[in-house]
């Protein structure tokens, strides 16, 4: 995964300046940065939904991308945000997602009944479930305790894909395989 000599702005102001950025294919890293420094960005290059002025990225196949928005639908439960991203044949595997993120006692709940951190950890379970080459992580931490955060990225470390997600938290940083200062 690589983004080389990239540089994207909005109207006047630059927010990537010929950025680099390689990455190995396998393992997690925490993209960290003060806020507006541009991560999103970063991500949503890497993702194909921002084109930039200059330079080129080059990825291992399709990529994921978990917004920092959760996107949740409103009228579906849990288990159904993950099984809507699953081929029909493996929609019983949405209980696995779930479980890799804490979430199977609340399978039929419905968004609306979810507290803040809950959500994110739904939103986090379906981009997993979803079939991607490299995962995309905004803020995949937000509202979650850190106890819960430190168990996930263990298993996240696990699946063996190449990750980068972004965040604050310069102790769960500490926890990827590697770090990357925006």
């Amino acid at each position: 995964m690589e983004m080389r000599d990239v540089t994207v702005r909005y109207g006047d102001r630059t927010v990537l300046d010929h950025y680099s950025l390689t990455l190995p294919d396998k393992g997690v890293t925490f993209l960290s940065g003060p806020s507006g420094a541009g991560k999103t960005t970063v991500l949503r290059v890497l993702a194909g939904l921002i084109k930039p002025e200059e330079g080129s990225v080059t990825l291992p196949g399709r990529p994921v991308l978990l917004f920092q928005e959760d996107r949740l639908f409103p009228n579906r439960i849990v288990w159904e945000q993950v099984a809507a991203v699953l081929p029909r044949e493996r929609r019983g595997d949405a209980g696995i997602y779930l479980m890799l993120v804490g979430l199977s006692e609340a399978a039929r709940q419905l968004p609306g009944a979810l507290s803040g951190g809950m959500a994110r950890r739904c939103a986090l379970a379906r981009a997993l479930a979803t079939e991607g080459a490299v995962y995309l992580l905004d803020e995949p931490f937000a509202g979650v305790d850190e106890e819960r955060a430190v168990r996930i990225i263990g298993l996240l470390k696990e699946i063996g894909k190449p990750m980068l997600l972004t965040g604050h938290n310069t102790a769960l940083a500490q926890l990827c395989d590697r770090q990357v200062e925006l």
